[in-house]
């Protein structure tokens, strides 16, 4: 993923507390076996101390990718939308000759994957993947002797994404002068198709944070 200088993350903290904010859900994307293209699945995500917690079906086929090559990235990707090129056309040229773009919010988890085929490492996964999407505790107990999920974790496997690296951006015209970043947030907001108005609140929330851009 390719980082503009403006469209980098601030701090540590803006990418995690972006994460957190329900920002759960992304792709697993694993190097194909040879002579076959890369494996992408789209799952929800749990994050632990230095790792991320998924689940897939143990007849899915990526399986054999990973236990060939274990390096993967784990891509979240929210709060975007297309800037028609007229938004950002400077006032000295015409509308038309304005260049549209791409906002969006973009994490991506390089990691080295660890398998989890025994029956409590898996139940304890879901414990900790039903604590962070049911944290009221609405859910039968998970216990590998226990009914409804003793008798259906033999039909999963469990991954530990240890995480080596993390990208972060987030792109939304920095670069631009404050007037223009403001008058694109009103007019995504006005829009207010799609996730508009989610990328108004990180456009609106970038300028706050960092005002004119300094290279």
């Amino acid at each position: 993923m390719f980082i503009q200088p403006w469209d980098a993350s601030l701090d540590e903290a803006e990418w995690q507390t972006w994460i957190a904010d329900g920002h759960d859900f992304g792709q697993l994307s694993v190097n194909g076996l040879p002579g076959r293209p890369p494996a992408v699945v789209p799952t929800h995500f749990a994050t632990g101390a230095g790792h991320l917690l998924i689940h897939l079906a143990r007849p899915n086929p990526v399986w054999k990718s990973i236990e060939h090559d274990p390096n993967v990235t784990f891509t979240v990707i929210g709060d975007y939308a297309f800037v028609p090129g007229p938004w950002r056309a400077k006032p000295d040229i015409p509308s038309t000759d304005g260049v549209p773009t791409s906002y969006y919010a973009a994490v991506q988890f390089i990691c080295r994957a660890h398998l989890i085929d025994d029956p409590e490492g898996k139940a304890e996964l879901l414990r900790r993947q039903l604590a962070h999407f049911q944290p009221d505790g609405d859910h039968a107990p998970v216990a590998v002797d226990q009914p409804p999920y003793g008798r259906m974790l033999s039909g999963i496997r469990g991954l530990r994404l240890d995480v080596i690296e993390v990208r972060a951006k987030f792109k939304y015209d920095d670069q631009k002068p404050v007037e223009h970043r403001t008058s694109v947030a009103d007019r995504l907001t006005e829009r207010g198709q799609g996730l508009d108005v989610p990328t108004a609140e990180q456009q609106r929330r970038r300028l706050d944070r960092i005002g004119p851009w300094q290279p």
